[in-house]
Protein backbone atom coordinates (compact mmCIF):
# COMPACT_ATOMS: atom_id res chain seq x y z
CA UNK A 1 0.00 0.00 0.00
CA UNK A 2 1.46 3.43 -0.68
CA UNK A 3 0.22 6.76 0.91
CA UNK A 4 -1.77 7.62 -2.22
CA UNK A 5 -4.09 4.68 -1.09
CA UNK A 6 -3.86 6.19 2.96
CA UNK A 7 -4.94 9.49 1.72
CA UNK A 8 -7.75 8.29 -0.20
CA UNK A 9 -8.91 6.48 3.18
CA UNK A 10 -8.20 9.77 5.69
CA UNK A 11 -9.60 12.39 2.77
CA UNK A 12 -7.26 13.58 0.27
CA UNK A 13 -8.76 17.17 0.10
CA UNK A 14 -11.40 18.44 2.20
CA UNK A 15 -12.03 20.51 5.63
CA UNK A 16 -8.66 19.29 6.86
CA UNK A 17 -6.85 20.31 3.56
CA UNK A 18 -8.57 23.48 3.28
CA UNK A 19 -7.33 24.56 6.62
CA UNK A 20 -4.03 24.02 5.73
CA UNK A 21 -4.36 26.11 2.88
CA UNK A 22 -5.58 28.97 4.57
CA UNK A 23 -3.17 28.95 7.38
CA UNK A 24 -0.40 28.81 5.46
CA UNK A 25 -1.69 31.79 3.09
CA UNK A 26 0.47 34.34 4.75
CA UNK A 27 3.76 33.34 3.69
CA UNK A 28 2.70 33.58 0.49
CA UNK A 29 1.10 36.61 0.75
CA UNK A 30 4.52 38.09 2.22
CA UNK A 31 6.74 36.57 -0.16
CA UNK A 32 6.20 39.39 -2.83
CA UNK A 33 5.26 42.00 -0.40
CA UNK A 34 9.06 41.91 0.37
CA UNK A 35 11.03 40.26 -2.66
CA UNK A 36 9.15 43.30 -4.50
CA UNK A 37 10.09 45.59 -2.03
CA UNK A 38 13.03 47.46 -3.50
CA UNK A 39 10.27 49.03 -6.37
CA UNK A 40 9.64 51.25 -3.20
CA UNK A 41 12.60 51.12 -0.81
CA UNK A 42 14.73 51.49 -3.73
CA UNK A 43 13.52 53.98 -5.50
CA UNK A 44 14.68 57.01 -6.71
CA UNK A 45 13.12 60.65 -7.23
CA UNK A 46 13.76 63.05 -8.82
CA UNK A 47 17.00 65.09 -7.73
CA UNK A 48 19.84 67.71 -8.41
CA UNK A 49 22.96 68.74 -6.46
CA UNK A 50 22.60 71.41 -3.35
CA UNK A 51 23.42 74.43 -4.93
CA UNK A 52 25.92 76.54 -2.92
CA UNK A 53 23.82 79.77 -1.76
CA UNK A 54 20.49 78.92 -3.08
CA UNK A 55 18.06 82.24 -2.95
CA UNK A 56 15.80 81.32 -0.72
CA UNK A 57 13.34 84.10 -2.00
CA UNK A 58 14.34 83.39 -5.47
CA UNK A 59 10.66 83.41 -7.03
CA UNK A 60 11.92 82.00 -10.12
CA UNK A 61 13.05 78.84 -9.01
CA UNK A 62 13.27 77.71 -12.48
CA UNK A 63 15.71 79.90 -13.70
CA UNK A 64 17.56 79.61 -10.71
CA UNK A 65 18.29 75.76 -11.37
CA UNK A 66 18.83 76.36 -15.28
CA UNK A 67 21.57 79.14 -14.23
CA UNK A 68 23.04 76.01 -12.02
CA UNK A 69 22.50 72.98 -13.97
CA UNK A 70 23.84 71.72 -17.47
CA UNK A 71 21.64 69.86 -19.56
CA UNK A 72 21.67 66.15 -20.13
CA UNK A 73 22.20 65.38 -24.16
CA UNK A 74 17.97 64.43 -23.47
CA UNK A 75 17.53 68.18 -22.43
CA UNK A 76 16.82 67.78 -18.96
CA UNK A 77 18.70 69.36 -16.22
CA UNK A 78 21.81 67.07 -15.22
CA UNK A 79 20.60 65.41 -11.46
CA UNK A 80 24.81 64.38 -10.98
CA UNK A 81 26.47 67.98 -11.96
CA UNK A 82 26.78 71.53 -11.45
CA UNK A 83 28.19 74.70 -12.70
CA UNK A 84 30.91 75.72 -10.65
CA UNK A 85 29.60 79.24 -11.03
CA UNK A 86 26.11 80.19 -12.39
CA UNK A 87 25.46 81.13 -15.86
CA UNK A 88 24.12 84.40 -16.82
CA UNK A 89 20.55 83.74 -18.74
CA UNK A 90 18.93 85.96 -20.92
CA UNK A 91 16.51 88.92 -19.23
CA UNK A 92 17.86 88.02 -15.88
CA UNK A 93 20.73 89.85 -13.58
CA UNK A 94 21.68 86.44 -12.32
CA UNK A 95 24.87 86.59 -10.41
CA UNK A 96 26.69 84.20 -7.73
CA UNK A 97 27.88 86.26 -4.77
CA UNK A 98 31.27 87.33 -4.96
CA UNK A 99 31.81 86.99 -8.69
CA UNK A 100 32.23 89.11 -11.59
CA UNK A 101 30.89 89.70 -14.52
CA UNK A 102 33.78 88.65 -16.17
CA UNK A 103 34.02 85.60 -14.47
CA UNK A 104 30.46 84.64 -15.59
CA UNK A 105 30.91 85.06 -19.57
CA UNK A 106 34.24 82.08 -19.04
CA UNK A 107 34.15 78.50 -20.32
CA UNK A 108 31.37 77.11 -18.04
CA UNK A 109 32.66 74.15 -15.97
CA UNK A 110 30.89 71.60 -14.29
CA UNK A 111 31.49 69.23 -10.97
CA UNK A 112 30.21 66.94 -9.31
CA UNK A 113 27.57 67.34 -6.36
CA UNK A 114 29.67 68.36 -3.56
CA UNK A 115 26.80 69.11 -1.28
CA UNK A 116 24.84 66.54 -1.26
CA UNK A 117 21.53 66.75 -3.46
CA UNK A 118 17.98 67.88 -3.19
CA UNK A 119 14.84 65.51 -3.70
CA UNK A 120 11.48 65.42 -4.89
CA UNK A 121 9.79 64.38 -2.09
CA UNK A 122 6.13 64.26 -3.56
CA UNK A 123 5.97 60.56 -4.40
CA UNK A 124 8.20 59.45 -1.67
CA UNK A 125 8.88 61.20 1.91
CA UNK A 126 11.85 58.93 2.08
CA UNK A 127 13.84 55.83 0.56
CA UNK A 128 17.31 54.75 1.33
CA UNK A 129 18.20 56.69 -2.04
CA UNK A 130 17.22 59.44 -0.45
CA UNK A 131 18.71 58.26 3.17
CA UNK A 132 21.85 57.25 2.46
CA UNK A 133 22.53 59.19 -0.97
CA UNK A 134 22.35 56.65 -3.14
CA UNK A 135 22.32 58.13 -6.54
CA UNK A 136 25.13 59.47 -9.36
CA UNK A 137 28.15 57.41 -8.79
CA UNK A 138 26.74 55.34 -6.32
CA UNK A 139 23.84 53.90 -8.12
CA UNK A 140 25.14 50.70 -8.45
CA UNK A 141 25.06 50.20 -4.41
CA UNK A 142 21.34 51.09 -4.86
CA UNK A 143 20.71 48.24 -7.08
CA UNK A 144 23.14 46.26 -5.50
CA UNK A 145 20.39 45.50 -2.73
CA UNK A 146 18.17 43.68 -4.52
CA UNK A 147 21.18 41.50 -5.59
CA UNK A 148 22.45 40.82 -2.11
CA UNK A 149 18.80 40.60 -0.93
CA UNK A 150 18.50 37.38 -3.66
CA UNK A 151 21.76 36.37 -3.03
CA UNK A 152 20.45 35.45 0.61
CA UNK A 153 17.53 33.73 -0.85
CA UNK A 154 20.15 31.34 -2.86
CA UNK A 155 21.50 30.69 -0.01
CA UNK A 156 19.06 30.22 2.57
CA UNK A 157 17.06 27.82 -0.27
CA UNK A 158 19.50 25.37 -0.40
CA UNK A 159 20.02 25.64 3.23
CA UNK A 160 16.34 25.03 4.51
CA UNK A 161 15.58 22.80 1.60
CA UNK A 162 18.21 20.11 2.72
CA UNK A 163 17.31 21.17 6.86
CA UNK A 164 13.33 20.66 5.90
CA UNK A 165 14.30 17.17 4.85
CA UNK A 166 16.33 16.21 7.22
CA UNK A 167 14.54 17.75 10.36
CA UNK A 168 10.96 18.37 9.04
CA UNK A 169 8.55 21.00 6.72
CA UNK A 170 6.75 22.22 10.17
CA UNK A 171 10.04 23.27 12.54
CA UNK A 172 11.79 24.77 9.78
CA UNK A 173 9.06 26.96 8.93
CA UNK A 174 8.93 28.46 12.77
CA UNK A 175 12.87 28.81 12.07
CA UNK A 176 11.72 30.86 9.01
CA UNK A 177 9.42 32.94 10.44
CA UNK A 178 10.76 34.06 13.74
CA UNK A 179 14.29 35.14 11.40
CA UNK A 180 12.12 37.09 9.14
CA UNK A 181 10.56 38.93 11.98
CA UNK A 182 13.78 39.37 13.89
CA UNK A 183 15.59 40.39 10.24
CA UNK A 184 13.12 42.86 9.00
CA UNK A 185 12.72 44.52 12.47
CA UNK A 186 16.58 44.68 12.58
CA UNK A 187 16.91 46.11 8.63
CA UNK A 188 14.00 48.71 9.47
CA UNK A 189 16.34 50.47 12.21
CA UNK A 190 19.25 50.04 10.47
CA UNK A 191 21.76 52.89 10.78
CA UNK A 192 24.28 52.91 7.91
CA UNK A 193 23.68 51.13 4.34
CA UNK A 194 26.18 48.47 5.17
CA UNK A 195 23.96 47.33 8.28
CA UNK A 196 21.15 47.68 6.12
CA UNK A 197 22.20 45.40 3.53
CA UNK A 198 23.45 42.66 5.58
CA UNK A 199 20.20 42.64 7.47
CA UNK A 200 18.53 42.49 4.03
CA UNK A 201 20.55 39.82 3.02
CA UNK A 202 20.21 37.76 6.24
CA UNK A 203 15.99 38.82 5.94
CA UNK A 204 16.51 36.97 2.23
CA UNK A 205 17.99 34.12 3.37
CA UNK A 206 15.18 33.58 6.06
CA UNK A 207 12.68 33.83 3.39
CA UNK A 208 13.39 31.23 1.24
CA UNK A 209 12.19 29.07 3.72
CA UNK A 210 8.67 30.04 3.14
CA UNK A 211 9.36 29.64 -0.80
CA UNK A 212 10.20 26.01 -0.68
CA UNK A 213 8.77 24.95 2.32
CA UNK A 214 5.20 25.89 2.05
CA UNK A 215 3.75 24.68 -1.45
CA UNK A 216 5.32 20.78 -0.81
CA UNK A 217 3.69 20.92 2.84
CA UNK A 218 0.01 21.53 0.91
CA UNK A 219 0.79 19.31 -1.64
CA UNK A 220 2.13 16.56 0.39
CA UNK A 221 -1.61 15.77 1.96
CA UNK A 222 -3.41 16.70 -1.54
CA UNK A 223 -4.51 13.38 -3.11
CA UNK A 224 -3.40 13.71 -6.92
CA UNK A 225 -6.81 15.04 -8.40
CA UNK A 226 -7.04 18.03 -6.58
CA UNK A 227 -3.07 18.46 -6.28
CA UNK A 228 -3.41 21.26 -9.61
CA UNK A 229 -6.05 23.61 -7.64
CA UNK A 230 -4.25 23.69 -4.27
CA UNK A 231 -1.22 24.85 -6.47
CA UNK A 232 -2.66 27.31 -8.38
CA UNK A 233 -4.68 28.53 -5.29
CA UNK A 234 -1.30 28.52 -3.33
CA UNK A 235 0.23 30.85 -6.31
CA UNK A 236 -2.98 33.16 -6.35
CA UNK A 237 -1.94 34.28 -2.62
CA UNK A 238 0.87 35.68 -4.42
CA UNK A 239 -1.26 37.60 -6.42
CA UNK A 240 -2.86 39.07 -3.41
CA UNK A 241 0.35 39.97 -1.96
CA UNK A 242 1.51 42.12 -4.90
CA UNK A 243 -1.89 44.11 -4.81
CA UNK A 244 -1.44 44.65 -0.92
CA UNK A 245 2.07 45.87 -1.30
CA UNK A 246 0.98 48.86 -3.89
CA UNK A 247 -1.71 49.45 -1.55
CA UNK A 248 0.63 49.43 1.51
CA UNK A 249 2.94 51.37 -0.50
CA UNK A 250 0.64 53.96 -1.06
CA UNK A 251 -0.32 54.64 2.03
CA UNK A 252 3.16 54.39 3.67
CA UNK A 253 4.99 56.71 1.76
CA UNK A 254 8.52 56.37 4.07
CA UNK A 255 10.40 52.95 3.83
CA UNK A 256 11.60 52.21 7.54
CA UNK A 257 7.42 52.41 8.75
CA UNK A 258 7.07 50.57 5.08
CA UNK A 259 9.41 48.11 5.91
CA UNK A 260 7.89 47.22 9.23
CA UNK A 261 4.04 46.97 7.90
CA UNK A 262 5.62 44.07 5.73
CA UNK A 263 7.30 42.41 8.62
CA UNK A 264 4.97 42.49 11.50
CA UNK A 265 2.55 40.15 9.91
CA UNK A 266 5.25 37.59 11.12
CA UNK A 267 3.58 37.79 14.34
CA UNK A 268 0.55 36.27 13.87
CA UNK A 269 2.21 33.75 11.62
CA UNK A 270 4.23 32.67 14.24
CA UNK A 271 0.94 31.97 16.26
CA UNK A 272 -1.02 30.15 13.42
CA UNK A 273 1.91 27.35 13.20
CA UNK A 274 0.32 25.53 16.20
CA UNK A 275 -2.47 24.09 13.82
CA UNK A 276 -0.32 23.47 11.07
CA UNK A 277 0.38 19.96 10.64
CA UNK A 278 3.95 18.04 9.36
CA UNK A 279 3.50 16.46 6.64
CA UNK A 280 2.74 12.62 7.16
CA UNK A 281 4.59 11.65 3.69
CA UNK A 282 7.67 13.15 5.21
CA UNK A 283 7.25 11.52 8.51
CA UNK A 284 6.89 7.72 7.00
CA UNK A 285 9.78 8.28 4.71
CA UNK A 286 11.49 9.06 7.90
CA UNK A 287 10.36 6.28 9.94
CA UNK A 288 8.14 7.90 12.65
CA UNK A 289 5.28 5.79 12.62
CA UNK A 290 3.49 6.72 15.19
CA UNK A 291 3.13 10.69 14.67
CA UNK A 292 2.47 10.42 11.39
CA UNK A 293 -0.27 7.93 12.69
CA UNK A 294 -1.55 10.66 14.66
CA UNK A 295 -1.67 13.26 11.68
CA UNK A 296 -3.64 10.39 9.77
CA UNK A 297 -6.09 9.83 12.20
CA UNK A 298 -6.86 13.77 12.88
CA UNK A 299 -7.24 13.97 8.75
CA UNK A 300 -9.96 11.55 9.15
CA UNK A 301 -11.50 13.22 12.30
CA UNK A 302 -11.66 16.16 10.61
CA UNK A 303 -12.59 15.24 7.07
CA UNK A 304 -15.50 13.07 8.82
CA UNK A 305 -13.71 9.73 7.00
CA UNK A 306 -14.86 6.72 8.82
CA UNK A 307 -11.48 5.65 10.01
CA UNK A 308 -10.77 3.57 12.63
CA UNK A 309 -7.73 2.83 14.43
CA UNK A 310 -7.00 -0.74 13.22
CA UNK A 311 -7.10 0.63 9.75
CA UNK A 312 -3.89 2.67 10.42
CA UNK A 313 -2.17 0.12 12.52
CA UNK A 314 1.33 0.72 13.31
CA UNK A 315 1.81 -2.72 11.26
CA UNK A 316 0.13 -1.40 8.34
CA UNK A 317 1.55 2.05 7.83
CA UNK A 318 5.18 0.11 8.36
CA UNK A 319 4.47 -1.62 5.16
CA UNK A 320 4.07 1.51 3.34
CA UNK A 321 7.93 2.48 3.58
CA UNK A 322 9.17 -1.39 3.69
CA UNK A 323 9.97 -1.12 -0.30
CA UNK A 324 12.60 0.99 0.52
CA UNK A 325 14.96 2.22 3.14
CA UNK A 326 14.90 5.91 3.41
CA UNK A 327 18.05 7.80 3.01
CA UNK A 328 18.05 9.62 6.88
CA UNK A 329 20.10 12.47 5.99
CA UNK A 330 19.91 13.49 1.90
CA UNK A 331 21.94 15.64 0.28
CA UNK A 332 22.56 17.64 -2.98
CA UNK A 333 24.61 14.72 -4.32
CA UNK A 334 21.92 12.59 -4.32
CA UNK A 335 19.92 14.46 -6.69
CA UNK A 336 22.63 13.68 -9.50
CA UNK A 337 23.24 10.04 -8.18
CA UNK A 338 20.76 8.15 -10.41
CA UNK A 339 20.98 9.33 -14.09
CA UNK A 340 16.58 10.04 -14.24
CA UNK A 341 17.16 12.06 -11.14
CA UNK A 342 20.21 13.88 -12.45
CA UNK A 343 18.52 14.88 -15.78
CA UNK A 344 15.39 16.12 -14.32
CA UNK A 345 17.81 18.43 -11.90
CA UNK A 346 19.67 20.11 -14.69
CA UNK A 347 16.60 20.95 -16.37
CA UNK A 348 14.90 22.34 -13.33
CA UNK A 349 18.01 24.61 -12.54
CA UNK A 350 17.94 26.00 -16.22
CA UNK A 351 14.24 26.76 -16.27
CA UNK A 352 14.13 28.31 -12.67
CA UNK A 353 16.77 30.36 -13.35
CA UNK A 354 15.08 31.83 -16.63
CA UNK A 355 11.31 32.03 -14.49
CA UNK A 356 13.60 34.38 -11.73
CA UNK A 357 15.44 36.35 -14.41
CA UNK A 358 12.50 37.36 -16.46
CA UNK A 359 10.15 37.29 -14.05
CA UNK A 360 12.15 39.76 -11.22
CA UNK A 361 13.99 42.03 -14.70
CA UNK A 362 10.16 42.83 -15.28
CA UNK A 363 8.99 43.58 -12.21
CA UNK A 364 11.82 45.45 -10.75
CA UNK A 365 11.70 47.62 -13.85
CA UNK A 366 8.74 50.13 -13.64
CA UNK A 367 10.19 52.77 -15.92
CA UNK A 368 8.92 54.02 -19.53
CA UNK A 369 5.54 52.34 -18.92
CA UNK A 370 3.65 55.94 -18.61
CA UNK A 371 2.74 55.05 -15.17
CA UNK A 372 3.55 55.69 -11.80
CA UNK A 373 5.15 52.90 -9.61
CA UNK A 374 2.03 52.73 -7.81
CA UNK A 375 -0.30 52.05 -10.80
CA UNK A 376 2.13 50.12 -12.60
CA UNK A 377 2.48 47.60 -9.42
CA UNK A 378 -1.08 47.32 -9.07
CA UNK A 379 -1.59 46.92 -12.77
CA UNK A 380 1.07 43.63 -12.57
CA UNK A 381 -1.00 42.32 -9.29
CA UNK A 382 -4.20 42.62 -11.25
CA UNK A 383 -3.05 40.87 -14.63
CA UNK A 384 -2.08 38.08 -12.71
CA UNK A 385 -5.26 36.67 -11.71
CA UNK A 386 -6.14 35.71 -15.28
CA UNK A 387 -2.91 34.46 -15.65
CA UNK A 388 -3.53 31.91 -12.60
CA UNK A 389 -7.05 30.84 -14.59
CA UNK A 390 -4.81 30.34 -17.50
CA UNK A 391 -2.72 28.02 -16.01
CA UNK A 392 -4.89 26.06 -14.21
CA UNK A 393 -6.78 25.16 -17.39
CA UNK A 394 -3.70 24.76 -19.25
CA UNK A 395 -1.67 22.13 -16.75
CA UNK A 396 -5.25 20.38 -16.45
CA UNK A 397 -5.87 20.13 -20.25
CA UNK A 398 -2.31 20.24 -21.65
CA UNK A 399 0.07 19.12 -18.96
CA UNK A 400 2.37 20.51 -17.06
CA UNK A 401 5.17 20.47 -19.47
CA UNK A 402 3.63 22.03 -22.54
CA UNK A 403 2.34 24.82 -20.10
CA UNK A 404 5.55 25.90 -18.73
CA UNK A 405 7.44 25.53 -22.68
CA UNK A 406 4.10 28.25 -23.53
CA UNK A 407 4.49 30.20 -21.18
CA UNK A 408 7.89 31.09 -21.26
CA UNK A 409 7.99 31.38 -24.82
CA UNK A 410 5.43 33.56 -25.21
CA UNK A 411 7.38 35.41 -22.22
CA UNK A 412 10.46 35.72 -24.27
CA UNK A 413 8.18 36.93 -27.39
CA UNK A 414 7.03 39.99 -25.42
CA UNK A 415 10.33 41.03 -24.65
CA UNK A 416 11.64 40.79 -28.47
CA UNK A 417 8.61 42.44 -29.58
CA UNK A 418 9.75 45.29 -27.59
CA UNK A 419 12.91 45.55 -29.28
CA UNK A 420 10.74 46.74 -31.70
CA UNK A 421 8.29 48.99 -30.30
CA UNK A 422 9.74 52.96 -30.13
CA UNK A 423 10.09 54.51 -27.00
CA UNK A 424 6.87 56.91 -28.24
CA UNK A 425 5.17 54.29 -28.64
CA UNK A 426 4.42 54.21 -24.66
CA UNK A 427 1.00 52.64 -24.48
CA UNK A 428 2.28 49.75 -26.90
CA UNK A 429 5.24 49.33 -24.43
CA UNK A 430 3.06 49.15 -21.28
CA UNK A 431 0.50 46.84 -23.03
CA UNK A 432 3.87 44.10 -24.05
CA UNK A 433 5.04 44.14 -20.44
CA UNK A 434 1.67 44.07 -18.71
CA UNK A 435 1.25 40.83 -21.29
CA UNK A 436 5.29 39.42 -20.37
CA UNK A 437 4.34 39.62 -16.87
CA UNK A 438 1.14 37.71 -16.67
CA UNK A 439 2.95 34.93 -18.73
CA UNK A 440 5.99 35.28 -16.62
CA UNK A 441 3.90 34.47 -13.38
CA UNK A 442 2.22 31.86 -15.15
CA UNK A 443 5.39 30.29 -16.03
CA UNK A 444 6.43 30.69 -11.92
CA UNK A 445 3.19 28.70 -10.97
CA UNK A 446 3.62 26.48 -13.54
CA UNK A 447 7.88 25.72 -12.08
CA UNK A 448 6.18 25.52 -8.68
CA UNK A 449 4.03 22.83 -9.41
CA UNK A 450 5.55 21.17 -11.83
CA UNK A 451 9.20 20.72 -9.99
CA UNK A 452 7.24 19.50 -6.73
CA UNK A 453 5.90 16.76 -8.28
CA UNK A 454 9.08 15.67 -9.99
CA UNK A 455 10.78 14.94 -6.87
CA UNK A 456 10.32 11.98 -4.65
CA UNK A 457 9.51 12.83 -1.29
CA UNK A 458 12.52 11.62 0.41
CA UNK A 459 14.39 14.73 -1.62
CA UNK A 460 11.65 16.75 -2.49
CA UNK A 461 12.64 19.81 -0.57
CA UNK A 462 16.30 19.18 -1.30
CA UNK A 463 15.19 19.22 -5.06
CA UNK A 464 12.96 22.18 -4.25
CA UNK A 465 16.05 23.95 -2.57
CA UNK A 466 18.79 23.87 -5.02
CA UNK A 467 16.48 24.44 -7.87
CA UNK A 468 15.43 27.66 -6.18
CA UNK A 469 18.83 28.34 -5.41
CA UNK A 470 19.83 28.31 -9.04
CA UNK A 471 16.48 30.43 -9.60
CA UNK A 472 17.57 33.23 -7.19
CA UNK A 473 20.86 33.46 -8.64
CA UNK A 474 18.84 34.56 -12.09
CA UNK A 475 16.87 37.28 -9.66
CA UNK A 476 19.90 38.26 -8.07
CA UNK A 477 21.47 39.09 -11.86
CA UNK A 478 18.52 40.56 -13.28
CA UNK A 479 18.40 43.83 -11.28
CA UNK A 480 21.96 44.34 -12.32
CA UNK A 481 20.92 42.95 -16.14
CA UNK A 482 19.23 46.39 -16.33
CA UNK A 483 22.44 48.39 -16.49
CA UNK A 484 23.47 46.74 -19.20
CA UNK A 485 21.84 49.22 -21.08
CA UNK A 486 24.43 51.32 -20.56
CA UNK A 487 26.50 49.07 -22.85
CA UNK A 488 24.01 48.86 -25.74
CA UNK A 489 20.09 49.80 -25.33
CA UNK A 490 18.32 46.90 -26.11
CA UNK A 491 21.07 44.35 -24.42
CA UNK A 492 18.63 43.76 -21.46
CA UNK A 493 15.77 42.62 -23.12
CA UNK A 494 17.64 40.33 -25.49
CA UNK A 495 19.03 38.91 -22.38
CA UNK A 496 15.20 38.37 -20.29
CA UNK A 497 14.47 37.25 -23.66
CA UNK A 498 17.38 35.04 -24.69
CA UNK A 499 17.18 33.05 -21.53
CA UNK A 500 13.39 32.48 -21.65
CA UNK A 501 13.80 31.16 -25.05
CA UNK A 502 16.50 28.54 -23.85
CA UNK A 503 14.33 27.55 -21.16
CA UNK A 504 11.57 26.85 -22.87
CA UNK A 505 13.51 24.45 -25.47
CA UNK A 506 14.70 22.80 -22.21
CA UNK A 507 11.26 22.29 -20.31
CA UNK A 508 10.52 20.00 -23.13
CA UNK A 509 13.23 17.60 -22.42
CA UNK A 510 11.39 16.96 -18.42
CA UNK A 511 8.47 14.20 -18.08
CA UNK A 512 5.16 14.89 -17.49
CA UNK A 513 3.63 14.26 -14.06
CA UNK A 514 -0.43 15.60 -14.95
CA UNK A 515 -2.35 12.60 -13.25
CA UNK A 516 0.73 10.72 -11.97
CA UNK A 517 1.03 9.68 -8.61
CA UNK A 518 3.86 11.91 -6.51
CA UNK A 519 6.75 9.50 -6.24
CA UNK A 520 8.23 8.32 -2.24
CA UNK A 521 11.58 7.48 -3.00
CA UNK A 522 14.08 7.17 -5.68
CA UNK A 523 13.55 4.42 -7.01
CA UNK A 524 10.23 5.21 -7.74
CA UNK A 525 11.48 8.36 -10.35
CA UNK A 526 14.01 5.46 -11.79
CA UNK A 527 11.16 3.36 -12.36
CA UNK A 528 9.36 5.19 -13.87
CA UNK A 529 12.26 5.69 -16.82
CA UNK A 530 12.11 2.47 -17.30
CA UNK A 531 7.99 2.49 -18.03
CA UNK A 532 8.29 5.39 -19.93
CA UNK A 533 10.80 3.76 -22.20
CA UNK A 534 8.89 0.20 -22.59
CA UNK A 535 5.87 2.26 -23.27
CA UNK A 536 8.16 4.24 -26.14
CA UNK A 537 9.34 0.92 -27.67
CA UNK A 538 5.92 -0.79 -27.76
CA UNK A 539 4.42 2.37 -29.65
CA UNK A 540 6.59 2.89 -32.33
CA UNK A 541 7.99 -1.03 -32.50
CA UNK A 542 4.34 -2.86 -32.55
CA UNK A 543 2.47 -1.69 -35.70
Amino acid sequence: MGFEELLDQVGGFGPFQLRNMVLLALPRVLLPMHFLLPNYLAAVPAHHCALPGTHVNFSHQDTWLEAYLPRELDGTLSSCLHFTHPQALPNTTLRAEGQSPGELQGEPATVPCSQGWEYDRSEFSSTIATEWDLVCEQKGLNKATSTFFFAGVMVGAMAFGYLSDRFGRRRLLLVAYVSVLVMGLTSAASVSYIMFVITRTLTGMALAGFTIIVMPLELEWMDMEHRTVAGVLNSTFWTVGLMLLALVGYLIRDWRWLLLAVTLPCVPGILSLWWVPESARWLLTQGQVEEARRYLLHCARVNRRPVGEDSLSLEALSKVIAGERVVQRPSCLDLFRTSRLRHISLCCMVVWFAVNFSYYGLSLDLSGLGLNVYQTLLLFGAVEVPSKLLTYLSVRQVGRRLTQVGTLLVAALTFGIRLLVSSEMVSWSTALAVIGKAFSEAAFTTAYLFTSELYPTVLRQTGMGLTALVGRLGGSLAPLATLLDEVWLPLPKLAYGGISLLAACTALLLPETRQAQLPESIHDVERKRCVHMWVWMLRYLIP
